[in-house]
Order: C-alpha cells, then structure tokens, then sequence
C-alpha cells in the first residue's frame, strides 16, 4: 500500500511506533509469577522433597510428623506451595487450623520448621527476594498452626 499524503504516512508511523512502545513496555511490566520464578511444579517439588527430609532429621521437630503419611504430606505441600506462589495446582487438604489441631505445636517449633525451609531455599540458591515473597505468603499461616507460645 502507497501512502501519497504526509500526514497519513506520518500518523501511520506514530501508531506503529506506540504500538511498539506498549508492547514493550507490557512485557517489561509483566513480570514472571513466584511459581514461574521459582522454576515451576519440578522445582517446588524438589524443594519439598529436602525440606521434607530436613525436617524429618531435625529432633526439634520431627516428633510432630511421627504419624504422618509423608507420600501424601510432600503431595499437599507441594500443591499448597504451588497455588500460593501463583501456580496451576490446587490445594485440597484441610485448613491449617484443622490440620494442627490439638498438636500443641509452640512458636519455637514453628520458627525451627521455617528455619528448615529458609535452609532448603539456601540449598537450591533461591535469590533473596523470592524467598522474601514465598514466606510472607507462607508466614501468616503461623497463627492458625501454633497453638502454644
């Protein structure tokens, strides 16, 4: 198609130049959910996997999953940690309250528990700010687990 007139020529670049900004600018705005920064379902459940064993060697805490069915606990985690972080999984387990009801979990266990993932994060070098987001998003979970200060 020719374009005889300036003006035509003119406004017909301007649009195509804006266009192009917004693409752009969309793309740089658009940043990468925590599930996609935090490499995804393999990753978290890599991640689990660690925690999981961390925990089950750590004698501050492990008496509290004595009688847990770990297959189905890394399941649960993995997809709580998934939808959390902005992922396609589903958590299906009970709330949190439910869950640690009755197992007088203490601020101390908790704080040794997010101790362990905080290690497994550093293990797999999760960078600083995405660690920061998962556990502000994990963190206000503390209030329906812990039972005794």
């Amino acid at each position: 198609m020719k374009y005889n007139n300036p003006f035509k020529m003119g406004m017909l670049s301007v649009l195509v130049f804006l266009a192009g900004c917004a693409t752009m600018d969309s793309g740089r705005m658009a940043e990468k959910s925590l599930y996609e920064r935090l490499g995804g379902k393999e990753a978290i459940t890599a991640v689990v996997d660690d925690f999981v064993g961390r925990v089950a060697a750590d004698k501050r805490i492990n008496g509290f999953f004595a009688n847990a069915n770990i297959p189905r606990l890394k399941m649960h985690l993995v997809n709580q940690i998934c939808e959390a972080s902005g992922g396609p999984c589903k958590y299906t387990g009970q709330d949190m309250k439910a869950v640690h009801k009755g197992m007088g979990i203490t601020g101390e266990a908790f704080d040794a528990l997010v101790g362990d993932l905080v290690a497994t994060l550093d293990k797999f070098k999760v960078p600083a700010k995405e660690k920061g987001e998962l556990l502000s998003v994990l963190g206000p979970m503390k209030k329906d687990i812990v039972e005794k200060m």
